[in-house]
């Protein structure tokens, strides 16, 4: 780093540590990322640097082997400089401004094998359960069975209620065998409930006792309150732990699971659309390619010239 570099950094630096009083970790990384951008620069001084040299070094950067989320945090990083640098020297624009870390790759949502969700719903019920159980294998064979949120299944009432102007937004309807949920955006849908998860219903509805807070919730958490997303998925790992699951299981997985099940199935994207109760299709395209790894995967198992010998 030429002498003129090293002072910019310098009182950059030291600014970041005196002024902004950030911490030595903070400081040390943006030091360290000002430093690979001299590396990258080569000879050239920080003013002469151009908008195209930021994309040339990103698009290094990744072809290295760096993250994108990597990537991102050093351009932002580079960014903040230059803006500083602004003040101290004429610039005709800010270098970084504009430049992108490459996209990150679409992580596929977890969801379970069917065997696996089956025998994860079908752990450990040996004895006599306790309500506190009945109540977890409702919720679980609940969330399987229709593809709930975490915040929606907590926010179930016993049936439909409307008092002082305040009405469910979420509620079981006994009689037709399906959840009604109100999901983001407001919007309201209804969604059939299984066979197993109305019998683990009437389970722990037969033992469910008098909320100690006076709400209609379905779901009570030990001291007779409303459960919170938070206690359901505490449950949910515990639950999964002791039933011997080699994945971290929490409800967004079986909101994978049953959405990537149903597709499996039935090939209707639209449908499964309808009761996740996404807005845009596109969110549930995810789920085609979760359908094509279990096709792959049925292939590569059946058929006799899948695999090279």
């Amino acid at each position: 780093m030429s002498a003129a570099r090293e002072d910019w950094a310098g009182r950059y630096l030291r600014e970041l540590a005196t002024q902004r009083q950030l911490s030595s970790h903070t400081v040390a990384a943006y030091r360290r990322d000002l430093l690979e951008l001299a590396a990258l620069a080569g000879h050239d001084d920080w003013p002469a640097l151009l908008h195209a040299d930021m994309r040339r070094f990103a698009a290094r950067l990744h072809a290295g082997g760096q993250e994108p989320r990597t990537i991102a945090r050093k351009l932002s990083g580079w960014r903040g400089f230059y803006a500083w640098l602004s003040r101290q020297v004429p610039l005709a624009a800010n270098p970084v401004e504009g430049v992108r870390a490459p996209r990150r790759p679409k992580t596929l949502p977890k969801a379970l094998a069917v065997d696996a969700a089956v025998q994860l719903l079908e752990a450990n019920r040996q004895g006599h359960p306790e309500p506190a159980e009945l109540c977890n294998r409702a919720m679980f064979e609940l969330l399987y069975s229709s593809g709930l949120r975490v915040s929606e299944l907590a926010g179930l009432d016993l049936a439909y209620t409307s008092t002082e102007g305040a009405a469910s937004l979420g509620w079981f309807d006994a009689a037709a065998g399906e959840v009604v949920v109100t999901g983001k955006g407001g919007k309201m849908r209804r969604v059939p409930v299984g066979g197993p998860a109305r019998e683990a219903l009437d389970a722990w509805l037969a033992v469910r006792p008098p909320a100690g807070d006076g709400s209609a919730a379905l779901f009570l958490s030990t001291r007779g309150t409303r459960i919170t997303p938070r206690v359901v998925q505490q449950r949910l790992k515990q639950h999964a732990i002791r039933s011997g699951s080699p994945t971290h299981v929490h409800p967004h997985v079986l909101r994978h699971s049953f959405a990537s099940h149903l597709l499996q199935s039935s090939g209707d994207l639209r449908a499964v659309q309808e009761l996740l109760g996404h807005a845009s299709i596109t969110s549930t395209q995810v789920y085609t390619a979760l359908d094509f790894q279990h096709l792959a995967a049925v292939y590569d198992r059946a058929h006799p010239r899948a695999k090279a010998k």
